[in-house]
């Protein structure tokens, strides 16, 4: 089975660039399930309705997010309607909306999304190696689904590398987002399952981590901003990464990092 996931969208160009550039590679890969991180669609904080339908447009099975889940108040009342957009699952039981869902692939297959949220300089939330504990106890990999699929949004690379290893041979992937830069470090670890400390945003790389430069350049210099920040509003780049299971075992064959449009080097030379 092959698993396309796409690194957070960042406000419009995000998504301008989602739009230009993900028919080209669903044409290329032929995904089988395709996992969207929409955490700062909506003008780089959180998502709306009306951008969850277009995602859906665009082909998304799965919608996840992160710590901005619910910057856009609307989230609130539309989330718990829709199971293929996920918050964290380590937010308290009365959280609105689901931080997993099993989803069927036209194949038949059954894959297990389950978003996550690191702790360490986050939002303080439940134990997300307890968590993910308690989900792997209810769904084992090969025998009641033929795929897990982990988003873990944390900001410490430290803490997502320990995350993959403790999920490693439990879990078909562990992708990192959050810190929307690319890490070089694609990988299957020892017991089967691929990782990425983080899979970079879907945005405009001519920024700070996807908001227009001036605002965090002077907060940087002057210890305080004038502004809020906004999305920097050039070409976008698509980030994600492509991760193929094993029919057998559901572990990870395969995984690549994905790359095109925009500033950053294109993976996609064809």
């Amino acid at each position: 089975m092959k698993i396309l996931f796409i690194g957070d969208i960042y406000g419009r160009s995000g998504r301008e660039a989602l739009e230009a550039h993900l028919p080209r590679l669903k044409t290329k890969y032929q995904p089988d399930f395709l996992i969207i991180n929409g955490e700062n669609a909506a003008h780089g904080r959180g998502i709306t309705s009306k951008i969850c339908g277009q995602l859906y447009d665009l082909g998304a099975d799965c919608i996840t997010t992160g710590n901005h889940v619910f910057s856009q108040k609307e989230t609130l009342f539309f989330i718990g309607d829709d199971p293929n957009l996920l918050r964290p699952l380590n937010y308290p039981e009365q959280t609105p909306g689901n931080g997993y869902g099993v989803f069927t692939t036209s194949a038949g297959k059954k894959v297990l999304v389950a978003n996550l949220m690191g702790r360490i300089y986050m939002d303080v939330l439940d134990n997300p190696f307890r968590v993910a504990d308690a989900l792997l106890d209810r769904y084992k990999l090969g025998k009641d689904v033929d795929a897990i699929f982990i988003d873990f949004h944390a900001e410490a690379t430290s803490e997502k590398c320990a995350f993959g290893h403790y999920m490693d041979g439990r879990v078909s992937a562990v992708i990192g987002t959050h810190t929307h830069i690319p890490t070089a470090d694609t990988v299957i670890l020892d017991g089967g399952t691929a990782y990425q400390t983080d899979a970079g945003m879907t945005g405009d790389y001519n920024s700070v981590i996807g908001a227009d430069k001036d605002v965090p350049v002077q907060r940087f210099v002057r210890g305080y901003a004038a502004n809020h920040m906004s999305p920097a509003g050039d070409t976008g780049s698509v980030c994600g990464t492509l991760i193929e299971t094993d029919d057998a075992t559901g572990l990870a064959k395969a995984i690549s990092p994905i790359r095109i449009g925009g500033r950053l080097p294109s993976t996609e030379n064809d």
